[in-house]
């Protein structure tokens, strides 16, 4: 029996979702701009701003500092903060509950299933709370010179006499059918591996090492991103929508989901889909082991609090 109260599995998620930002923004600040761009990325495409990962490495540093690769950082910390509590203490509570009616989710037939669909769930919850703090931190990290937003007081006030509440709300549909199979995979993933782990070298499933985490974690984000990438690309661009015609450049108008991913398919093709896939799998593969060897790291010192 797991010691841990939700309250215990909230904090936990926090401080996961805290260290895991910090050290991964700069990834994500590449990605979104390669997920924005609506000419191919590739080096041969003479009017495409960003044509590779070390080229818009590059690129950003020059035109706009180091401190570009951490732009949207403050909204962005307050997404992965808010957005870990509610998905890990979500999560635990819901798997609780599978536990009482299906008994021990490490050795029913239906594990895989239970870990998919608890983290499905908590997925989806933690999206409603956090959409406002990622619509706010995409538009920052969109805006190149000069930038339309100088705060993120005044993102937000902008944000809500122009476009009015529903703006904080952009993208919400493909967030959802993003997130929630890519938070019930990264789940079902990792519980997977962790099995796998301990058959291939005879450990038991319930030890969690900071190595084992940090392995399965990283292998559990490559599967799930990849399963899901389309569609985040797709929320990406909704997120812009309103923004984009103030900003210098344009990331295309859509008036909605189906339009966006038609749109899409008929000016870039299919893999317009993948834009930015390569950078956001790296990001995904750092930001999933980091993840859940933070959080396993901060369930074991509050255990460790407790005495157990």
């Amino acid at each position: 029996e797991d010691p841990l109260s939700s309250a215990d599995h909230l904090v936990a998620g926090a401080v996961s979702g805290f260290c895991t930002r910090f050290l991964c923004q700069p990834f994500d600040v590449i990605k979104i701009r390669f997920q924005l761009q609506i000419e191919p990325i590739r080096a041969s495409h003479a009017t495409a701003k960003y044509r590779g990962i070390l080229d818009g490495t590059r690129l950003i540093f020059r035109e706009e500092g180091l401190t570009a690769f951490w732009k949207g950082h403050i909204p962005a910390q307050a997404l992965s903060v808010v957005y870990g509590a509610a998905q890990f203490s979500s999560y635990e509570y819901l798997v609780k509950q599978a536990s009482v009616r299906f008994g021990d989710t490490t050795t029913t037939n239906w594990a895989n299933s239970i870990h998919f669909a608890c983290g499905f769930t908590s997925g989806c919850v933690a999206t409603l709370f956090a959409q406002p703090f990622d619509v706010i931190r995409t538009r920052l990290v969109a805006q190149a010179e000069p930038k339309t937003y100088h705060t993120i007081h005044e993102a937000v006030v902008l944000m809500w006499q122009q476009e009015g509440p529903r703006a904080f709300y952009r993208g919400l549909l493909p967030t959802l059918l993003q997130i929630g199979p890519l938070s019930g995979f990264q789940f079902g993933f990792y519980h997977f591996f962790l099995h796998v782990w301990s058959m291939i070298l005879h450990q038991d499933e319930n030890i969690t090492g900071i190595r084992k985490s940090v392995v399965c974690g990283a292998l559990s984000g490559i599967v799930s991103k990849t399963l899901v990438y389309p569609l985040d690309l797709v929320k990406k661009r909704l997120q812009v929508q309103g923004f984009a015609v103030r900003d210098s450049r344009t990331f295309g108008s859509y008036t909605g989901f189906l339009h966006c991913v038609h749109a899409i398919f008929v000016k870039e093709g299919f893999l317009g889909y993948f834009k930015g896939y390569l950078p956001s799998v790296l990001k995904a593969t750092a930001t999933t082991a980091c993840h859940f060897a933070f959080y396993e790291a901060a369930c074991e010192l509050l255990r460790y609090r407790l005495g157990t």
